[in-house]
């Protein structure tokens, strides 16, 4: 309920109630105009935990859920394999929809959510919460200013470890049919979002995957060479290998100046305008570590809700305000596809070129 002239209060339903789900009902507790309404799991067990933590209901089932008058946002925290089967109904419902990463594991199944959202009028975002980090809007902006000058290289790195008892706490985990792939699809593709946010459509992929240190299905090592249509060049590395965890890292270098952003903060700014011209050879520059080190490197549970929280604080505006939100379903559609080229290049032990 609100009083007149200030903004509705958005009542949230989550659907999963697992790892990521409780994330999403702390998110809608901590913004003054949502609310968290209720949510449901196909464990009925953990949906009322979660209702009773976060004072919200347990509904039976989705229909009981999305049939609810005082819910208006759904955030789809099922596995990836399922998010446009779930996202779909909640837009056919009238519902708002939030998606955790990835927005599916198809081009096809984003489409259909992408195409079912702008049907049903209602707002579409996918959780890409590094767009809200301040070291990444700066790095952005700079970008966009051309700060940087004509860009050259970019390099993003997610070095992060999960131990065997992470792939085994989910049958799904890690699997072709609802994983959608494994450190690039899962842990990578934020960052994966992250170069294509900043650097722009690619063009072209080679690329080489490994099942490494894991029993699992599909790779928990992933690298590709990446060229853009730009005409910059680039890598894109994900693992879930590599202990016991280190910080994600995102480097753009331009022809006059060069940015580094780890764990979401600026840690090197260097700009040729401002520190002038320094010889043949260069020199070499120590990056500033970020003073707040919450990561998900090595922990799932460890990572911040902040950003979470700004981006539904996004969409919640967008609903008001009339607009799209700032990361739509097709921006979301754009890492999906890059992470399924360098899948496809792995196959093919060839390059691939995009559009796919």
């Amino acid at each position: 309920m609100s009083s007149p002239g200030s903004s509705p209060v958005h009542g949230i339903g989550v659907v999963g109630c697992g790892v990521i789900g409780p994330r999403h009902a702390q998110v809608a507790t901590s913004l003054p105009n949502a609310r968290f309404v209720a949510c449901t799991d196909v464990v009925p067990e953990r949906a009322e935990k979660m209702a009773d933590a976060y004072g919200g209901e347990a509904e039976a089932d989705l229909a009981s859920l999305l049939a609810r008058e005082d819910v208006d946002v759904v955030s789809v925290c099922v596995p990836s394999g399922l998010h446009a089967e779930i996202g779909v109904q909640a837009a056919a419902a009238g519902k708002h929809v939030v998606v955790e990463k990835p927005i599916d594991i198809s081009l096809a199944a984003a489409d259909r959510l992408i195409s079912a959202a702008g049907q049903a009028g209602v707002k579409l975002t996918v959780i890409s919460q590094h767009r809200f980090d301040a070291g990444l809007v700066e790095l952005h902006k700079m970008i966009e200013e051309g700060k940087l000058g004509r860009l050259v290289l970019a390099d993003s790195k997610v070095k992060w470890y999960r131990s065997q008892a992470y792939y085994d706490s989910g049958d799904w985990r890690g699997t072709w049919e609802l994983d959608g792939g494994g450190a690039l699809m899962n842990q990578g593709v934020h960052y994966t979002d992250m170069l294509r946010w900043c650097m722009g459509p690619v063009s072209e992929v080679m690329a080489v995957t490994a099942t490494a240190a894991h029993k699992m299905e599909t790779e928990d090592v992933a690298l590709a060479l990446v060229r853009f249509a730009s005409g910059a060049v680039g890598t894109l590395e994900a693992s879930t290998a590599v202990y016991p965890g280190f910080l994600e890292r995102l480097e753009v270098s331009g022809t006059e100046g060069t940015v580094v952003v780890e764990d979401g903060a600026v840690v090197v700014r260097e700009f040729l305008a401002e520190r002038g011209e320094i010889g043949a050879y260069g020199v070499r520059v120590e990056s500033k570590p970020p003073a707040a080190p919450a990561s998900g490197a090595s922990d799932p549970g460890a990572i911040s809700n902040d950003s979470h929280a700004l981006q539904v604080a996004d969409l919640l505006a967008a609903i008001d305000e009339g607009r799209e939100p700032l990361m739509t379903g097709r921006e979301a559609r754009n890492a999906l596809e890059l992470v399924l080229a360098v899948y496809e290049s792995a196959r093919r032990n060839a390059p691939v070129k995009l559009p796919l």
